[in-house]
C-alpha cells in the first residue's frame, strides 16, 4: 500500500515536469530555467501554486495574479502519470519492467499532448527517449535484450520511413522516430504488434472524423497520439495479442 502510494505521488510530480515539457519543448524554452510561472501574466509561480492535481483546486482552475485560466491540460497530466506509474507498480512490482513501462508511458503523454496542440513530435522527446528504451532494455534482460531492442528500433524506425517515402512525406520524420523509440523500448515482436494497432487506432479516428465531419480528406490528422497509444499496449500485453491472433488463423 506504501509503495502504491508513494508511485502515485511520484507520478504526480512528474507528470507536473511533463507539463513544462508539453509547454515548453514547442515554443524552444529551457525545461529547467526559469521557474515555472503563468503562461499569460509571467507571474512566478509559489510553492503551494505547484503541488500536483492540489494547486488546480486550491486556485479553483485560475492564475491568482491575473485571474487567467489554466489549461485543464494541467491536472489531466498529473493525474495521468500518477495512474500510470501506479499501475507500473501494482503490474510489475519494483522492478525494472515496472520502470520501462512508467517511462515509456510518460514519454508517450508528453508526445501525444504536443502533436495534438502543435502538430510535431519533438527530437528532444524521442532521441534521448530510444536511449534511455536501450539502456531500460539491457537492465532488463542484459545483452541480447538490447540487441532486441536495437533491431526492433531499426526495424520499426525502417518500416515507417519506407511508408514516409512511398507516400512521399505521408509519414512525418517525428512518427519515424517515434516508432523507434517504441522498439528501443518494447523490442521484437511487441513493437510490429504496436505498428499494427497504431495503424488501426488512426485508421479508426481518421474515419470518425471524417463521418461526423469533425475534419476533411485534406486536412492533417496527427498520428502520433494513436502509435503512442498502440505502442504502450503493445509493450504491456504484445505477446499475449499476437499469441491470441496467430491461434485464431491456425497459425500457433
Amino acid at each position: 500500500m506504501h509503495t502504491t502510494a508513494l508511485a502515485f505521488v511520484l507520478g504526480a510530480v512528474f507528470g507536473s515536469f511533463g507539463n513544462v515539457l508539453i509547454y515548453r519543448i514547442p515554443r524552444g524554452e529551457s525545461v529547467v530555467y526559469p521557474g515555472s510561472r503563468c503562461p499569460v501574466c509571467r507571474k512566478p509561480l509559489a510553492w503551494w501554486e505547484n503541488v500536483p492535481l492540489v494547486s488546480f483546486v486550491l486556485l479553483r482552475g485560475r492564475c491568482s495574479g491575473c485571474r487567467s485560466p489554466i489549461s485543464i491540460r494541467y491536472p489531466i497530466t498529473e493525474l495521468l502519470v500518477a495512474c500510470l506509474a501506479t499501475y507500473a507498480v501494482v503490474s510489475h512490482g519494483l522492478s525494472w519492467q515496472a520502470l520501462s513501462t512508467a517511462a515509456l508511458g510518460f514519454l508517450l503523454l508528453v508526445v501525444s499532448f504536443i502533436d495534438l496542440e502543435h502538430r510535431i513530435i519533438p527530437d528532444r522527446i524521442t532521441l534521448p527517449g530510444m536511449a534511455l528504451g536501450l539502456v531500460l532494455s539491457f537492465l532488463r534482460g542484459g545483452p541480447s535484450a538490447l540487441m532486441n531492442a536495437l533491431l526492433a528500433g531499426l526495424l520499426s524506425g525502417g518500416a515507417l520511413l519506407v511508408v514516409s517515402l512511398v507516400s512521399r512525406g505521408g509519414m512525418g520524420g517525428g512518427d519515424i522516430k517515434l516508432a523507434a523509440m517504441l522498439g528501443c523500448f518494447a523490442g521484437w515482436p511487441r513493437v510490429a504488434v504496436g505498428l499494427f494497432l497504431g495503424v488501426l487506432i488512426g485508421g479508426a479516428i481518421a474515419a470518425l472524423l471524417l463521418v461526423t465531419a469533425r475534419a476533411g480528406r485534406k486536412d492533417f490528422i496527427p498520428f502520433g497520439p494513436a502509435l503512442a497509444l498502440g505502442g504502450f499496449i503493445a509493450m504491456e500485453w504484445g505477446e499475449e495479442l499476437l499469441r491470441a491472433y496467430l491461434r485464431a488463423f491456425g497459425l500457433a
